[in-house]
């Protein structure tokens, strides 16, 4: 099944682009009919770059909060951005997970493989927690117009479980051009500035712990 009349896309890039926030109760009646074929679905990388720092806090423990996002972004479905107000999602293809449950797990994933805390780990987990992690997913989208591109933005602040307070807090971004215009050439593009942004996080945090 394909959705057509996407403004300012022609071809193949409109057969890849499902409309997210338009028609919503007519969307829904054409993907019933379409069956039941599966989408293709893909997962990210903890880090793609090595960590910059030297830096170790082995007698810390981090929790890596649950990250927020908007209801756009927090989803299985892969973010597409044609303009500043309007976005649509990439067609038969999803997230592993819902986004925001995705890149809690690579960022854990990144921080046990520097070897460099004494524990890092998630909510449950029963952590003796120093530090907790705390970060909003801002932008996790392909832009479109021009240059195809993967842009992500993820804000982040280190708290001190102990007192409460806000040690140091940034926001770290990364964009990464696309290969080509398919599903699997965009999410390498997202792969690749999730990586950067990661790997920055993760020799931050070091740091400032």
């Amino acid at each position: 099944m394909v959705f057509s009349g996407l403004p300012g896309l022609t071809g193949a890039r409109r057969h890849r682009l499902l409309g997210g926030t338009i028609a919503l109760p007519m969307m829904l009646a054409a993907l019933a009919s379409c069956g039941t074929a599966p989408n293709d679905t893909f997962d990210l990388t903890a880090v793609s770059t090595p960590v910059s720092t030297t830096a170790s806090a082995r007698n810390r423990q981090l929790l890596v909060a649950d990250p927020s996002a908007l209801k756009a972004l927090d989803s299985e479905q892969i973010l597409v951005r044609l303009s500043g107000s309007e976005v649509q999602y990439l067609s038969k293809s999803q997230w592993s997970d819902k986004l925001t449950r995705v890149v809690q797990s690579k960022l854990v994933e990144a921080f046990e493989d520097t070897g460099r805390l004494g524990g890092v780990g998630k909510p449950g987990q029963g952590l003796a927690i120093d530090y907790q992690l705390i970060s909003d997913v801002r932008a996790f989208e392909i832009a479109t117009g021009g240059d195809d591109r993967g842009v992500v933005e993820i804000s982040v602040k280190l708290l001190n479980d102990r007192n409460g307070s806000v040690k140091a807090q940034k926001v770290f971004r990364a964009e990464a051009p696309s290969s080509g215009g398919s599903s699997s050439a965009y999410v390498a593009a997202l792969d690749q500035a999730f990586g950067r942004v990661t790997s920055e996080i993760v020799a931050w945090t070091l740091q400032e712990l």
